[in-house]
């Protein structure tokens, strides 16, 4: 057995899709400072006095229209990721999530119990793209854990891969086989974030969102640019795809408060695309490459019930990459790299 062991982390879900198991999950996730990121009293005020008393029951209603007799899609989905390619590569699969369980100490000591010579872990995480909400925050817990429980083993994580061919076929693949049917349009969308983080994240301090056309202007913060990193997954699966630039769209979901996020919102844009002339519509999720709530309630309920009460015709929900082979043969070249 190989001395290594590959840990895929995700973002988590609640235990059940009960209102007193939402808001435990709720406040875990919302008082992280890397998703709302004001001064811990005013996060804590924001978070336990108004939003999650009054979001919860709306978040359990989402989650129990979604719930499998499996549990949480994005847990079964991760779970099928992981027994799909343990049965692929040689080294030991385990999984975890930044929020909720498991734990990355249960997969840590999961991967030690089973290889007691373990030399190292290589983290996966199952965000393509940077985000200081995300990709950001799931690694540095992990790293947290590691180095608070001081674990022998070297812990190397993945970076991002939202420009990695492996991943952009993987995607392309998954999307090429609604194509065969007349549409007007392919919207990709992808999870927002305030304005706030992508200049945050901007170590010139001077280019994001204030140079004109920022994101297709070369520059050292793109490694840390969300925004950037969405567009060029966009462009580079149109490319693959071979589809006219009339053909599809990007734009940004999953607004929370009142503050500025990347536009253009998915919300809008699916009220007003029939007036357009897009009665034929795709949609894809590439920021997920787990089918979770984000995409099967948000999105394939909610977004599906605005664009037909505007004037669309269809809409058609293109599942994420979940288990797909091609999926599976990515993540596997990805790691390669790093064995």
């Amino acid at each position: 057995m190989s001395k290594k062991g590959i840990l895929l982390m995700n973002l988590g879900s609640p235990n059940s899709p009960s209102v007193s198991d939402v808001k435990i999950y709720l406040k875990e996730f919302l008082m992280d400072e890397k998703v709302i990121d004001i001064p811990f009293i005013l996060r804590t005020l924001l978070v336990k006095g108004i939003i999650v008393p009054f979001r919860s029951p709306k978040s359990a209603h989402a989650y129990q229209s979604i719930w499998t007799k499996e549990g949480s899609p994005l847990l079964v989905n991760t779970y099928e990721l992981q027994h799909a390619l343990s049965s692929e590569i040689p080294e030991l699969v385990e999984v975890c999530m930044r929020y909720g369980h498991p734990h990355p100490s249960q997969a840590f000591d999961s991967l030690m119990q089973n290889i007691p010579d373990l030399e190292e872990v290589i983290l996966f995480p199952l965000y393509p793209h940077y985000a200081m909400s995300s990709f950001e925050t799931a690694v540095e817990y992990a790293q947290q854990i590691h180095k608070e429980k001081n674990y022998p083993f070297k812990l190397t994580t993945i970076p991002p891969y939202y420009n990695n061919t492996y991943y952009i076929n993987a995607l392309a693949d998954s999307i090429a086989p609604f194509l065969k049917n007349p549409f007007d349009k392919l919207l990709l969308s992808y999870h927002g974030v305030p304005e706030r983080h992508i200049k945050k994240g901007d170590i010139t301090l001077n280019h994001c969102l204030k140079v004109k056309d920022c994101c297709n202007v070369s520059c050292a913060s793109h490694e840390f640019c969300y925004r950037h990193q969405t567009f060029e997954t966009t462009n580079l699966v149109a490319n693959k795809l071979g589809l006219a630039p009339n053909l599809f769209e990007q734009t940004f979901q999953s607004r929370l408060g009142q503050d500025k996020w990347l536009t253009p919102y998915t919300a809008a844009r699916l009220k007003e695309l029939p007036a357009e002339g897009v009665k034929n519509l795709l949609i894809a999720c590439p920021a997920f490459v787990s089918d979770c709530l984000e995409t099967l309630e948000e999105i394939a309920e909610e977004g599906k019930e605005i664009f037909l009460k505007a004037g669309g015709e269809s809409f058609t929900m293109i599942p994420c990459l979940n288990a797909q082979s091609t999926w599976i043969n990515a993540v596997d070249q990805i790691i390669n790299s790093y064995r």
